[in-house]
């Protein structure tokens, strides 16, 4: 088939569309909700083992589907303390998430593909589908979740039924709906490493014949969450974290053609700084480089003990020069930063689905979500610095710079590149599909889709660290600049899918999504510092971009073959197609790449361009010995173009943005599970292989000369891509053995496999993170009906420090300044060993 992603401008009117469908969503909203008797739950399944999954906008069994999709159950989750994104990755062989960064927030990549975690201006490749609800800002990695139903990892692209932002596959997190009956539950835990402790509980039953709720509520509070290394700086040496995870939901039957169901989430996540756990790795010299400013006239050292396998990290507070006086509407202005490193975000997420059935074969769909995010952080991206201060040469560092030199103790705070983003997101979605159920062949769906978002991207910045000389002699801010970017987003599609039963064994399904989307950036920049700008290379204070347009719009076809060869053998293949927008960079700084816009006028470099997917898959989908075995596999190949990277330049202090010219990812994966013999004996697991390289041209900077465009440039084509091992697996166990009538005992265990893997695409020789195992286990006793039970759980149990992405330190020495050229690089890690006890209830 030569069928592929296409680029195409926008033929409809979008105000009148959006008109259309917001008007109509109220309109059958209030028309539905007028009918007068009670529907059974719409997604409730007679046959309670049968696992079903959304995978194309309906509810179907898993094992029919002919998606790639691993499905893990709210039970799972729960007995081993799974309330993150990133506690997710030991389940899912081929799933790799990273938490933290100033820009946006996290990252998750599935077979090596994902987006970048410095910028917010980026859209994940792989979608965040919560309820139902796409939503795009990865920032959302950093919330807890809770009382959750299942979570559904879909592999490749999904871009058909998800739409932007699936170009890699799809995170789906379904939440608890409303029992039947009256259930009260909760659940309390203390964490002996980290030193947390979780409460959580929930109340869930029908008010009425035709209405249920329910109210799900969970406090985490970790404080030791990260411990700063003996001998640097801090004034909190064990940076700790705070998450509040609220949610009411309401399902409403009135008839039984109708049914609707409202999810109102609160979120509200307090922290000691947005680092986290990133450790410093010294880099090949094996040693601790020091900070260098003033194009090397000073430096500071680093104090780093070069073991980034210790969990204690450097993360030294701010240099006092910094923090005397933010700049007026600044996040740390006004007395907001509190005298530390700091970060607060909260999140505000409603939902509301409705089912309206207009006949017996035809049903109206709708989901409207709205997401109100607010995140805020302080912390210094030197990501060290202890006193004394010095210059390479000998100079007095009062000669060089009198403002550090005032506070330039042996063991003073001097952490530098500090800033203050501040991202507020408001993002409207409203979707509505009509889909069919005859009894002939023929069956559809028709979908439509509109996304309004705005996002403020505001920071306070250090890039040139000019305070240490003096405070602006102007205003008495110690910021180099405050920058502010603003981004409205309007996205619309259509979609359609046609499902033909050929025969009663082979079905044929296909269908196609166009997408329009625009975006709208300005970059406003209130403040510069008066040593700075304005001049060729820094502008100066009120500078203001005026509309950075861009626009895109994309066919996204799909089409799968099923065959049904048994009852429990399903054979199928699929092309499928992905698209993400492109967009305007939100990290130019006002030294470089905005510098250069603003004395030209031209601001298309600021512009990255679109990324599409293309490719297929074949699988199989199996059960035997009277459904106790169940193995599943498929084999895929898939091409991804312009792929949007972000690098960073530690040494110019430069982000570069850029679109790699193609990536191919090609493999398998598996997944199997076992009910044995045994009573309350099961074993699952999964195997991913994975072959993930850039297979065109992809320059990411210039080569041992220095000079861009030359033979020597670094080319990554035929490179692995980050985050991609070849082999990855997990076995897990659960074993429920009774012990009387009222009381049964449990074991649990999950042994989670990854082969090596690049954790940046930067150079050919990136740090490789390499192979490791990790061990969960879980020892419990309680009631078999659930009414009581007590835990032991242990994740990581092996304390395996994990590496998932890195980069180069800031403010590294280059060549010719008297001291080691620098190499050192952050690398972003995984939590290490957790060890719970448990106490829960249910009645």
């Amino acid at each position: 088939m030569t069928t592929e992603t296409q680029n195409h401008k926008s033929v409809f009117g979008k105000e009148a569309v959006r008109g259309l469908m917001m008007g109509s969503a109220a309109t059958l909203a209030f028309a539905g909700f007028s009918a007068p008797a009670m529907a059974q739950e719409a997604d409730e399944e007679a046959n309670s083992t049968i696992i079903t999954v959304i995978a194309r906008k309906q509810t179907e069994s898993l094992q029919e589907v002919p998606v790639t999709v691993t499905a893990i159950a709210g039970d799972t989750l729960d007995k081993f303390q799974v309330d993150q994104i990133a506690d997710v990755v030991s389940r899912v062989p081929s799933l790799n998430v990273q938490v933290g960064g100033s820009g946006s927030g996290g990252q998750i990549s599935l077979r090596g593909v994902g987006s970048s975690n410095i910028s917010a201006a980026f859209d994940s490749a792989v979608a965040f589908d919560f309820d139902g609800v796409q939503v795009s800002t990865m920032r959302i990695v950093q919330a807890g979740f809770f009382d959750v139903a299942q979570i559904d990892v879909l592999k490749g692209p999904q871009s058909l039924f998800f739409g932007k932002s699936a170009s890699a596959g799809v995170v789906a997190i379904r939440s608890a709906n409303p029992t039947s009956t009256w259930e009260v539950g909760g659940k309390a835990s203390y964490e002996f490493e980290e030193k947390g402790y979780n409460i959580g509980g929930y109340i869930s039953g029908p008010i009425s014949d035709t209405l249920g709720i329910r109210v799900a509520a969970q406090y985490t509070d970790i404080s030791e969450f990260a411990k700063i290394q003996p001998g640097i700086p801090a004034l909190i040496r064990n940076r700790g974290t705070k998450d509040f995870v609220g949610r009411v939901t309401l399902q409403w039957d009135p008839s039984d053609r109708f049914n609707a169901n409202l999810k109102l989430n609160y979120v509200r996540n307090e922290n000691d700084g947005a680092i986290g756990q990133a450790d410093l790795n010294c880099g090949p010299n094996g040693r601790a480089d020091e900070i260098v400013l003033l194009g090397g006239a000073i430096a500071i050292p680093s104090g780093a003990n070069c073991n980034d396998k210790d969990q204690l990290y450097p993360t030294s507070d701010p240099s006092p020069t910094a923090v005397v006086k933010f700049p007026d509407g600044s996040a740390g202005a006004n007395g907001r930063y509190p005298g530390h490193p700091f970060g607060e975000t909260e999140i505000i997420f409603g939902r509301l689905k409705w089912d309206l059935d207009l006949s017996d074969s035809l049903t109206l769909s709708s989901v409207s979500g709205y997401l109100n995010l607010d995140a805020v952080d302080f912390d210094s991206y030197s990501y060290q610095g202890v006193g004394p201060a010095f210059n390479p040469g000998g100079v007095p560092v009062g000669l060089i710079a009198p403002a550090l030199a005032a506070v330039n103790g042996v063991g003073s705070p001097q952490g530098f590149g500090s800033s203050d983003p501040r991202n507020r997101t408001e993002q409207f979605t409203q979707e509505l599909r009509i889909a069919s159920d005859y009894e002939g062949m023929f069956n559809f769906m028709l979908g439509a889709f509109y996304e309004s978002r705005e996002i403020d991207f505001d920071t306070s910045q250090q890039a040139v660290n000019i305070s240490i000389i003096a405070p602006d002699p102007i205003t008495g801010n110690t910021y180099d600049y405050f920058k502010k970017h603003n981004t409205k987003t309007e996205a619309l599609s259509f979609f359609g899918s046609v499902t033909l039963d050929l025969t009663e064994q082979l079905e044929l399904s296909g269908g196609l999504r166009w997408t329009d989307e625009t975006k709208v950036n300005t970059i406003t920049v209130p403040y510069v510092h008066a040593f700075l700008g304005p001049g060729p290379a820094f502008i100066g204070s009120g500078f203001f971009s005026g509309p950075i347009n861009f626009s895109d719009s994309n066919f996204s076809p799909e089409v799968s073959l099923r065959y049904q060869a048994t009852d429990d053998i399903n054979v199928y293949a699929a092309f499928k197609t992905g698209f993400k927008s492109g967009g305007i960079d939100n990290s130019a700084l006002p030294s470089n790449s905005l510098s250069a816009a603003a004395l030209s006028g031209d601001f298309g470099s600021l512009i990255f361009k679109s990324e599409s997917s293309k490719g297929g898959e074949i699988g199989i989908k199996s059960q035997f010995a009277d459904r106790s075995v169940t193995l599943n596999g498929s084999v895929f190949y898939y091409l991804f173009d312009d792929l949007q990277v972000q690098n960073f330049n530690a040494t110019t202090i430069q982000f570069v943005t850029l679109n790699a010219g193609q990536l191919e990812s090609k493999g398998f994966d598996i997944d199997w599970a076992w009910s044995t013999p045994i009573e309350g004996l099961n074993f699952s697991g999964a195997l991913a292989y994975t072959d993930t390289k850039y297979s065109k041209a992809f320059i990411t900077g210039p080569g041992p000369d220095g000079i861009a465009g030359n033979a020597d440039d670094v080319d990554l084509n035929g490179r692995q891509a980050a985050r991609a091992p070849k082999f990855a697996t997990n076995v897990a166990f659960d074993w429920a053995i009774p012990m009387g009538d009222a009381l049964e005992f449990g074991l649990n265990g999950n042994l989670q496999y990854s082969g090596s893997y690049f954790t940046n695409d930067d150079t050919l020789t990136d740090l490789r993170q390499d192979s490791y195992v990790t061990i969960d286990g879980a020892i419990s006793v309680g009631h078999p009906d659930g009414k009581w039970k007590l835990s032991l759980i242990g994740t990581n149990l092996t304390d395996k420090i994990i590496t998932s992405t890195s980069g180069g330190r800031p403010f590294l020495a280059g060549p010719g300044l008297g001291l080691p050229v620098g190499d050192d690089l952050i690398v972003t890690q995984n939590r290490g060993r957790q060890v719970f006890v448990e106490a829960k209830f249910k009645f």
